[in-house]
């Protein structure tokens, strides 16, 4: 039994008062020095999804911890993204990978359903489902969108159509740039390229915010932050030195890394998330709209992992942030094997963490310290 782990949220006033959270559960999830990649729920928020270093996929109860299943083997090489379906086909689950393909999987039988290749000499590091029906894939590959061989000269590392804007495609790659495409009618790179945004130096991830999705957030592999107007190509925001800025917000730690960046469309707020070697995380809010700042973390997750964190699950982010969370906060997985779920402040069982004794446990081997740095 796992001593119990608290997190700190500081609330925006000036008042000393803290919201308290927990470290509910601690999950490793398989043997040796294999690692968590991502962590997605389907937007039922009735499972989740998670991808493994062993080039697996295995399933758990997004409230309990509780192991469901897998896709042992799901493919030949690491799996580089996963996503789930639509709400209508809430057991749907798709992957790709480096071994070339992008797979469907039934998440009730834990059978694969479909299969697209995209070549033996190619990697699959991304992809995204969209278009007016949402019948469109497009997969980032190495220098390729789907079938747009001419937008980049380097691998693709992100692809993701805009949530309220579904004939709107979005690519990243190493070559530095955002190439945005309208994906009406038979697509090609001389009719359907939009814009270019040139960001400089290689992107990690991109994301949307702003209202109606106006705006784009991109994490650059450099560890810098910039935001977009994707409208009309005009840097916002531009944070050469996140990094810095960050740590030298956080009093009691210094950031080695960002892991991802969460917007809130309820209240139009913006954070990116820093995390240390040792497997701590803090929520940064962004500044874009104003003088361009990143201020205090408002949210600190202390205590849970051992290493490097590689995905953060708020729960916040699913169905509008009214799914039944039961109190849960969010997920996170590092390169530790660990997942770990905390609690909010709604709940009891605050002082409470445990293991469930049903999962495969992780062997005391020592963990890797250095940062595996996959698209």
């Amino acid at each position: 039994m796992d001593a119990a782990m608290d997190m700190e949220v500081e609330t925006s006033t000036t008042s000393s008062s803290l919201k308290r959270f927990g470290l509910k559960n601690s999950i490793q999830t398989n043997f040796g020095e294999d690692y968590v990649f991502q962590i997605v729920s389907n937007q039922e928020s009735s499972t989740l999804a998670v991808s493994l270093s062993t080039n697996a996929i295995k399933f758990y109860s997004p409230v309990t911890g509780q192991y469901i299943g897998q896709c042992k083997d799901a493919h030949a090489a690491p799996i580089n993204h996963i996503s789930f379906s639509s709400a209508a086909s809430p057991f749907v689950l798709h992957s790709c990978s480096s071994d070339g393909t992008v797979k469907t999987w039934d998440t009730r039988t834990f059978n694969q359903v479909s299969l697209f290749n995209a070549g033996s000499m190619q990697e699959v590091f991304s992809f995204s489902f969209g278009g007016a029906s949402d019948n469109l894939l497009a997969a980032g590959c190495k220098t390729e969108v789907a079938c747009l061989e001419e937008s980049h000269v380097d691998d693709v590392t992100q692809v993701q159509f805009c949530p309220d804007h579904r004939n709107k495609l979005f690519s990243a790659s190493v070559d530095g740039l955002i190439c945005t495409f309208d994906t009406e009618g038979n697509i090609n790179d001389d009719d359907h390229l939009e814009s270019v945004m040139n960001v400089g130096t290689s992107i990690g991830r991109i994301g949307f915010c702003g209202e109606m999705s106006n705006k784009l957030w991109c994490l650059t592999h450099i560890e810098s932050l910039s935001i977009w107007d994707w409208k009309d190509g005009r840097n916002q925001a531009d944070f050469q030195d996140a990094r810095t800025l960050a740590s030298d917000s956080w009093t009691l730690d210094h950031v080695d890394y960002f892991v991802d960046c969460h917007y809130s469309g309820a209240d139009g707020r913006l954070w990116v998330i820093g995390g240390t070697n040792a497997g701590n995380l803090g929520y940064f809010p962004v500044d874009y709209r104003g003088t361009g700042a990143i201020g205090s973390p408002e949210a600190i997750l202390e205590g849970g992992h051992l290493g490097v964190v590689r995905s953060v699950l708020p729960m916040s982010c699913l169905n509008g942030g009214h799914a039944p969370n039961q109190g849960i906060f969010g997920w996170t997985g590092g390169e530790d094997g660990r997942l770990c779920c905390w609690l909010s402040d709604e709940t009891s069982e605050v002082n409470q963490s445990w293991i469930s004794n049903a999962l495969v446990m992780k062997s005391q081997k020592t963990l890797k310290k250095n940062r595996h740095h996959p698209y």
